[in-house]
């Protein structure tokens, strides 16, 4: 992918944007694991937790965009970055199994394996997103990691106060899907050679995606009311 290309900035711009969308967690789970520590100390957890867990990502991350290069995971990966598209919006999670950390150690420890078993979502969102680039990959955490380690806590509370950045992040795993599916090795010729299709998929896909979370939201939301 050429460096100056409308696709290399396009697709890191989607990887920027996957991280600070999905940001809201990380600042749960360092809080959460924090809470016990002197306020000295959970700067100290901040800081290295979150690098800590930003290395296994950067790590699990390279090994999906491999693994995407085997024939069918492509089809596969992005027919499942669809549904957690979808999850992103309907989906309210439950952090309360997150324990607060009795120590520095331990809670950096707690921040780096809760955000790994979290953080699988993400990892396939931006190795989709990077189309088998690892540059692309290590551009986006270099971006994002410094806005999610200082500004994780911000951006938690932009997300509840505007609950429409959420579509946003959604939008885009739904673009990112459709790219992945319409580049499958075994579909790609067949799209090549019929671009309307190819636009008219990710259209689909993202307006599927963003009606069905606001249908469900909205659903559940008469129901709360009802109650």
């Amino acid at each position: 992918m050429d460096f100056f290309s409308p696709d290399f900035w396009s697709a890191l711009l989607a990887i920027v944007v996957i991280d600070l969308v999905l940001a809201g967690d990380n600042a749960i789970v360092i809080g959460l694991a924090a809470r016990n520590l002197p306020k000295a100390q959970q700067k100290k957890v901040i800081v290295w937790g979150t690098v800590g867990a930003i290395a296994i990502r950067s790590l699990l991350t390279l090994a999906v965009v491999w693994l995407l290069m085997i024939p069918g995971l492509l089809l596969l990966g992005g027919l499942l970055l669809i549904w957690i598209a979808y999850k992103l919006l309907v989906e309210k999670k439950e952090h309360g199994n997150v324990a607060a950390g009795a120590s520095l150690w331990v809670a950096i420890q707690t921040i780096m394996i809760a955000d790994t078993v979290m953080g699988l979502d993400n990892v396939l969102a931006i190795a989709g997103a990077a189309h088998g680039e690892f540059l692309l990959v290590l551009l986006g955490l270099l971006v994002s990691v410094p806005i999610v380690i200082w500004g994780s806590t911000v951006i938690l509370k932009w997300v509840e106060r505007y609950p429409s950045i959420m579509y946003i992040g959604a939008g885009v795993l739904a673009w990112t899907s459709s790219k992945m599916i319409v580049d499958e090795p075994f579909l790609k010729g067949f799209f090549a050679e019929n671009p309307l299709l190819k636009w008219g998929l990710s259209l689909a896909v993202i307006a599927g995606v963003l009606l069905c979370g606001r249908l469900k939201n909205r659903r559940n939301e008469e129901l709360e009311k009802s109650l």
